[in-house]
């Protein structure tokens, strides 16, 4: 068996094939991976795609879709080679992409997953939201990443080439040791999108393993395909998600602190929409509230994994983004 499986999730994704698959296919060393196409019950072209114009590559067939989360849990589990790179399928991979990542992960047998530097497909120079240089959260459980907070993205000029740890490996471009991934449970199915990866990664660091960034590898990253930042979708998932996020994986003892602040701050948030007149976005924060406290009944443990009772959010050098952000104008993740 080779070492690495890049699995491509697809979902009617025909175009998206034809766009991306081939520089995958391309720069992807044959004699260390397979590249796989996992296919979530496609009625589209995608299947007689594969067939006629990418015989190399190896397809899993699934008869429905199972989502994000379960898409690439089952094909995780039906692989099951070394190291899987969870790669979208809106991605290019230019040559020399893998080895780094490769080398990595075995040189650094406690690290659980890296991803390489997220480059935007459309501006080459500058950073991708969903990833960047990697990723962090705050004292309060907010996401952001090395080159890009909230809506400002930076340019890459270099200025974070250095392999960093970071807390959380972007989903676009995730290379994980296969066996961790099965043992951490995979992604959440209940998640639906969004904050699959980070929660996935703080279990990780829960069983002693570390994430990080390793910028001699870098993609591009199409992104913005799922949906845009003010769609109400998005903002009920983000905030849904988020305290699903906290309640998983803070211990017993400082969940009920950690719940409430998010709580207050989460109020701020819809008295902005109210404002500025913007009831959808203001409904869909109180239906992530109300929706986050009927679905607790399925995380009355944490997953059966014995996990740590430890808060990874208790470090004073951890920021405040919301503070550093709005009201100091700290927009760029050097600054901080």
């Amino acid at each position: 068996m080779k070492t690495v499986a890049v699995i491509i999730l697809n979902w009617n994704g025909e175009k998206l094939l034809r766009e991306f698959l081939p520089s995958v296919v391309a720069n992807t060393p044959a004699d260390t991976a397979d590249v796989i196409v996992a296919d979530n019950g496609s009625t589209d072209g995608s299947l007689a795609l594969l067939e006629k114009e990418f015989p190399q590559v190896k397809v899993l067939k699934f008869s429905e879709n199972l989502g994000f989360a379960g898409g690439y849990n089952r094909a995780l589990r039906e692989t099951n080679y070394p190291l899987t790179v969870l790669l979208n399928s809106d991605v290019e991979t230019p040559a020399g992409w893998l080895p780094p990542l490769v080398r990595f992960m075995e040189t650094h047998p406690d690290a659980g997953g890296c991803q390489p530097k997220v480059l935007s497909y459309r501006e080459k120079n500058r950073f991708e939201y969903a990833g960047a240089a990697g990723g962090f959260i705050d004292r309060n459980g907010f996401p952001y990443c090395r080159g890009r907070i909230f809506s400002t993205v930076e340019e890459d000029t270099g200025q974070y080439d250095t392999p960093a740890e970071v807390f959380w490996a972007t989903g676009a471009c995730l290379m994980v040791r296969t066996a961790v991934y099965n043992r951490a449970g995979g992604l959440d199915e209940r998640f639906f999108a969004h904050m699959e990866e980070i929660d996935l990664c703080w279990r990780m660091q829960l069983m002693g393993l570390t994430l990080w960034c390793v910028p001699e590898s870098r993609v591009y990253h199409l992104g913005g395909g799922s949906l845009p930042a003010d769609n109400p979708r998005k903002t009920y998932l983000n905030f849904r998600n988020n305290l699903l996020l906290l309640h998983k994986n803070l211990p017993v003892a400082d969940r009920r602190g950690a719940l409430l602040r998010r709580r207050l701050l989460d109020t701020v948030a819809w008295a902005k929409f109210v404002v500025t007149l913007d009831f959808p976005n203001a409904g869909a924060i109180l239906r992530a509230h109300r929706d986050f406290r009927r679905m607790l009944v399925h995380y009355s443990d944490r997953g059966n994994l014995s996990l740590p009772q430890v808060n990874l959010l208790r470090d004073p050098r951890r920021p405040n983004i919301l503070l550093s952000y709005y009201l100091l104008g700290r927009r760029r993740y050097s600054s901080l």
